[in-house]
């Protein structure tokens, strides 16, 4: 099979190519990447396989995609291209429109054109909103209701429903998930672990919104992207699944435990005032994608220290993406 990855040089991205590869060496993978701030060459191991190609662009180029698309006769697209950061879409909201709206349009058009097998669209717990701090009880579903609290989720959330409009509207085989908080390696530096490691290592003082207690559901990254995979195979054309393993930490426990373990004191942390619309809470209810096959193999303890010894190990690609 021909399989295009967009964003593939990003975080989850790249670590889906670093595993899928070489575990599917009869299908040929083509990652699509304009190579912005966050994704980069140097996160992708597998660029030298022989079952994958690299091509540098932007998925809103619809003669680029256009082209591809008439070249590889894709059977499959996973879409992962997106502008993330809730900072940078309270800074400039319309980068994030032209990404994650206009180029999901530009995909699912040339899909229906050359008739793929299937779009898959990554997607996150952030279009629900958020949830109250003390109902430890309440988990998002994928029937919850859409609830954005940010440019980067809303323009999130209109993607989906594009999608899903493809699949009513014209018969396009896709499928969703919208996953938790992931952390890993190849994570650029503006995320809460990576950048806090980083400032760490340089002896700095890490800043925590508000008084750190929002909370995340954390997911490993290669859990996550196993589930991406499970869906893409197997999951029922025109679904959405949830992916979260439960691990739901405060940001100020997540802080801690980084401290923790490179030996530091709580004199680190600098608290600051908290961002507009920062979401209290997020936590999953993965039942659906659990039923299809699908369970974290990662705690958060043992992954936590799996990324600390990797950036720790990395700090040549960190000094090195940050320009």
């Amino acid at each position: 099979m021909n399989i295009l990855v967009t964003g593939g040089a990003g975080f989850i991205g790249a670590n889906f190519l670093n595993l899928m590869v070489p575990k599917y060496p009869e299908d040929h993978f083509v990652c699509l990447d304009i190579l912005g701030y966050a994704g980069h060459l140097e996160s992708l191991e597998v660029k030298e396989a022989k079952n994958f190609a690299f091509v540098k662009g932007d998925i809103a180029d619809r003669d680029l995609v256009d082209s591809l698309f008439a070249k590889y006769h894709f059977d499959y697209v996973i879409n992962f291209a997106a502008e993330s950061h809730v900072d940078r879409s309270l800074v400039d909201p319309s980068i994030f429109i032209h990404s994650n709206v206009e180029g999901v349009s530009s995909l699912l058009d040339a899909c229906r054109k050359y008739g793929v097998k299937r779009y898959h669209q990554v997607s996150t717990d952030e279009v629900y909103g958020d949830l109250p701090l003390e109902r430890k009880d309440l988990f998002f579903d994928e029937a919850s209701p859409l609830k954005p609290s940010s440019p980067y989720s809303a323009s999130k959330a209109s993607a989906d429903l594009l999608v899903l409009a493809y699949h009513r509207s014209f018969g396009l085989d896709v499928t969703i998930t919208r996953c938790s908080n992931n952390y890993g390696p190849y994570q650029y530096p503006e995320k809460l672990i990576p950048l806090f490691l980083y400032r760490l290592s340089e002896g700095e003082k890490v800043p925590v919104y508000g008084e750190g207690k929002n909370v995340r559901d954390w997911l490993y990254v290669e859990d996550h992207c196993r589930a991406i995979d499970l869906v893409v195979r197997k999951g029922i054309s025109g679904q959405i699944y949830n992916v979260g393993g439960h691990g739901e930490h405060s940001n100020l426990e997540v802080v801690r435990a980084l401290l923790k373990a490179m030996g530091l004191g709580e004199d680190r942390i600098e608290f600051v005032k908290d961002r507009p619309g920062h979401d209290l809470r997020y936590a999953i209810n993965p039942k659906k994608i659990n039923e299809l096959g699908w369970k974290p193999l990662t705690d958060f303890e043992t992954g936590l220290k799996k990324t600390i010894d990797w950036y720790l190990r990395h700090q040549d690609w960190t000094k090195k993406v940050q320009g």
